[in-house]
């Protein structure tokens, strides 16, 4: 598969990539038009998946080639140190500067219906495009095994958040269709970051391990201050955990097996 893939533009196919994980949001999404009756233990399990697959996906598909593209040893640390310090101050920034919305859309309820749902928009927005920039980066470094298993750890890890992202709209009062859209929508920011990832690597070959390393410390960020949390806020951190471990060695074993 990787083959084929290389004989392609690695510019579209990082953007195809992207968008095909940033799309598993809406298929999240898809059970809230059979059911709304997903508990929060559920809920928290799936979220819990979802932070085991990216912390797996940072740590084996960005982290580790950021120090072997920076040239390993002290300088490859030091570089890789630096982008992921870097990538969680600079989402930390963006995230004070856009008015907030918790992951799982549980909003003030004197806020305007339309407002709560471009809040939740602009949130979601801020968590998926650093997605895709890491999986734009990684086809950037035409290593397309560990480029793909990147993309489809973060595809699996999409899916419980468009559930997680239709369901408290669903409970405000909006339509089956209008939350699976917003929730599709959410996602659809994934190839914007796909395509600035992949092209800046491509006109900036020297800064691809800074660049990984930019995407690995974004994701941190999102996770340790987001996802992880949300998981342990309902009384089911034990649930919650497991589903981490299990969402890991998953894609621990994708990444080994596609990279």
């Amino acid at each position: 598969m990787a083959d084929l893939l290389s004989t392609y533009n690695i510019i579209a196919v990082g953007v195809l990539f992207s968008l095909m994980a940033g799309l598993a949001t809406g298929v999240g999404a898809i059970p809230i038009f059979f059911t709304r009756k997903v508990s929060e233990r559920q809920l928290d399990g799936m979220l819990g998946f979802a932070a085991g697959v990216m912390l797996a996906a940072t740590s084996f598909s960005l982290i580790l080639p950021a120090i072997e593209y920076g040239g390993g040893g002290v300088i490859g640390a030091l570089i890789t140190c630096i982008g992921i310090v870097t990538g969680g101050i600079f989402l930390d920034m963006v995230d004070k500067l856009t008015p907030h919305a918790p992951i799982n859309g549980r909003l003030e309820a004197s806020q305007s219906s339309l407002r709560k749902v471009w809040l939740f928009v602009i949130a979601i927005t801020i968590h998926n495009f650093p997605e895709g920039l890491a999986v734009g980066v990684g086809f950037g470094a035409h290593d397309i095994g560990n480029a793909v298993a990147l993309a489809i750890g973060i595809g699996l890890q999409n899916i419980p958040e468009g559930l997680a992202v239709a369901l408290p709209l669903i409970r405000e009062g909006y339509s089956a269709g209008k939350a699976f859209l917003i929730a599709l929508a959410t996602g659809l920011v994934e190839p914007i970051g796909g395509l600035f990832g992949v092209a800046l690597v491509q006109v900036a070959g020297p800064i691809l391990p800074f660049g990984l390393a930019f995407a690995a410390g974004a994701m941190l960020f999102v996770m340790s201050d987001e996802i992880i949390p949300e998981t342990h806020s309902h009384g089911h951190e034990r649930a919650a955990t497991y589903a981490i471990l299990i969402g890991f060695v998953i894609m621990m074993f994708l990444d080994v097996v596609l990279g």
